[in-house]
């Protein structure tokens, strides 16, 4: 059977095979459009399986925000090259589709779906096979409407990070008022990388090692200091507000009680001055927080304000933040140094 040009556009569209893939397949199978598909499904698991074990550490992130959701989903390529072009920039558009319309919350449950009729394995294959290196569906979440929320969210201009956010309200018309309120918020996640939403976020262990880090490390510094003659830097105590208990504040009053007793200020006045000494204190122990948390990150587009701070004044009616999820292509990827010479030499048979 003869293979015409109607019958290989025919192919492409089903498949988005290249055009010299869709011919040979046809022509490979007598024209036989499913045989050829099927043809087209083994090469793309062929050719999956020989870049499987490259890595994909370049990529991009796509997201889709509407009423009553947000997915964000990070697909990761060999290069930054074919992040760039429109078949895979067609293909991260259709998983975001697919995640989105089928309220799919992971990568796992990506992996595991099926779209268009066949297995996301084989979808993906074929994409692999079409674009021509490795492909992962690596990271996704999905956040989903529960009664009074507000949904939202930002992409970069590059791909490169996207951030998804919630907030409880306590009405719609407050949902409505802080949307605008949550796409800044996301921008500034997208540029400031906050690990957690909350201290309240951090696991203990974490806290208590990176609290004798900063420490060792904060002495260490004022050791130079000390040998340039410039002023030393204060040495915390603690980190994080995790740390700073009921008992660690009270500690805290006193201490300034006595401070401000050995000084000879007046009893009547120490009223006005103990909270902002106590904040002072709060501030300075809570560095972690300042750096990890977005609520307690300086907000980027006004920075006299906490990110708390800034959405509870905008905010006019009771609402508060519950989620936020950022990717950032290829976070926590190792990417193997790779010796072309030696690779060259060794197709070379040298």
């Amino acid at each position: 059977m003869a293979v015409t040009a109607g019958m290989v556009k025919e192919l492409r569209q089903k498949t988005g095979a290249g055009m010299m893939d869709c011919k040979k397949a046809l022509t490979e199978t007598g024209g036989d459009m499913e045989k050829a598909m099927e043809w087209l499904r083994d090469k793309g698991l062929g050719s999956a399986a020989k870049k499987a074990g490259k890595t994909a550490a370049e990529g991009a992130i796509g997201l889709k925000v509407g009423d009553d959701k947000a997915v964000i989903v990070e697909v990761n390529s060999q290069t930054d090259f074919v992040a760039k072009n429109d078949k895979f920039q067609a293909m991260l558009k259709e998983v975001v589709e697919h995640a989105y319309n089928n309220e799919l919350a992971d990568a796992d449950a990506i992996n595991a779906s099926t779209i268009n009729g066949q297995p996301f394995s084989e979808y993906l294959a074929l994409q692999i096979a079409t674009i021509g290196e490795n492909l992962v569906v690596r990271r996704a979440d999905l956040i989903k409407k529960e009664g009074n929320m507000a949904i939202n969210g930002y992409l970069h201009a590059n791909s490169k990070n996207g951030v998804i956010i919630a907030a409880e309200c306590d009405d719609e018309a407050t949902c409505e008022k802080i949307k605008p309120v949550l796409k800044e918020i996301a921008m500034h996640a997208a540029a400031m990388a906050p690990k957690v939403l909350s201290y309240k976020d951090f696991d203990p262990e974490f806290v208590e090692a990176e609290t004798k880090g900063r420490i060792e490390a904060i002495k260490k510094e004022n050791e130079e200091r000390q040998r340039l003659g410039k002023p030393l830097k204060n040495v915390p105590q603690y980190v994080s507000r995790l740390q700073l208990t009921d008992e660690v504040l009270k500690q805290a009053e006193e201490q300034i009680k006595e401070e401000l007793k050995a000084e000879g200020k007046p009893e009547k006045i120490w009223d006005k001055i103990i909270p902002g000494k106590l904040q002072r204190f709060i501030d300075d122990n809570t560095t972690l927080d300042q750096e990890q948390c977005l609520l307690d990150q300086k907000f980027v587009m006004d920075d006299s304000k906490t990110v708390g701070e800034y959405f509870d004044a905008k905010a006019g009616g009771k609402a508060r933040i519950v989620k936020f999820t950022r990717l950032e292509v290829g976070e926590g990827i190792e990417v193997e140094e790779e010796d072309f010479a030696a690779e060259v030499a060794a197709q070379m048979g040298q």
